[in-house]
């Protein structure tokens, strides 16, 4: 049976890595895009025929996330796995001590943590009638309040910390059915995330999806009453 799997956020970077990992492990793949599809997705496309399956999708937007769900319905009853990874920065200098940009710290939120959310709650039907019912989402060491060390990224680090909430909120629903969630920190990736190529960097975003997809395969042995939270290299991390 074809397995189907979606990805939010491929437009590049690490969602485009996973994208292409989930394509070379046999899986159909609807791939999340907030901007048109890019010469380098029309090029995975094209190595893959008919099992890349671009989708329009601003997870900030019900709209937009209802309109996709409608389409990946129009294909498939069924999906395997999603793998919310769409996520925004916002600003990463200001403290306590400075003027808050509440306005886009809300805005970050509305990505970040309900984003991943609406997103779920869409394709939750879909998921319930797979196999796997597996929901990734990829977070931060930023968003573990026990490891807390930042004076600021106000907007990103209490954006990831409620996803991780939501995570095990979704988890003990997706338990009901014999599913589960994992959360992941994918380490620090080589990204576009703070406007420009960070080439500080100690992981490729192949790097990381990989050691990530492998991982996920082995879901089965990290089945239990709360969801894992994981560094990209399967160490344990503090919520």
């Amino acid at each position: 049976m074809e397995r189907f799997a979606c990805v939010t956020g491929a437009d590049h970077g690490l969602g485009y890595a996973f994208a292409e990992g989930l394509l070379q492990r046999g899986y159909s793949v609807f791939a999340g895009l907030y901007r048109p599809i890019s010469e380098e997705l029309e090029r995975l496309a094209e190595n893959h025929p008919g099992k890349l399956l671009p989708l329009d999708l601003d997870i900030s937007s019900d709209a937009s996330v209802t309109a996709a769900a409608e389409r990946i319905r129009e294909t498939t009853d069924r999906l395997e796995l999603l793998i919310n990874n769409a996520s925004i920065l916002g600003d990463i200098t200001a403290t306590a001590a400075d003027k808050l940009d509440f306005e886009q710290m809300k805005d970050v939120f509305n990505v970040n943590a309900l984003g991943a959310l609406r997103v779920s709650n869409a394709l939750l039907p879909s998921l319930l009638r797979g196999e796997s019912r597996l929901i990734v989402n990829i977070s931060s060491e930023a968003g573990s309040i026990g490891t807390c060390w930042r004076d600021g990224w106000f907007a990103y680090c209490m954006s990831k910390a409620a996803l991780n909430m939501q995570s095990a909120i979704v988890h003990n629903e997706l338990r009901k059915s014999g599913g589960q969630a994992m959360v992941f920190h994918p380490g620090h990736v080589r990204t576009f995330m703070r406007g420009h190529l960070d080439e500080t960097g100690s992981l490729t975003p192949a790097e990381s999806a990989g050691h990530i997809l492998g991982l996920i395969a082995r879901h089965e042995e990290f089945r239990g009453e709360h969801p894992v939270f994981l560094s990209y290299d399967g160490t344990p991390m503090e919520w």
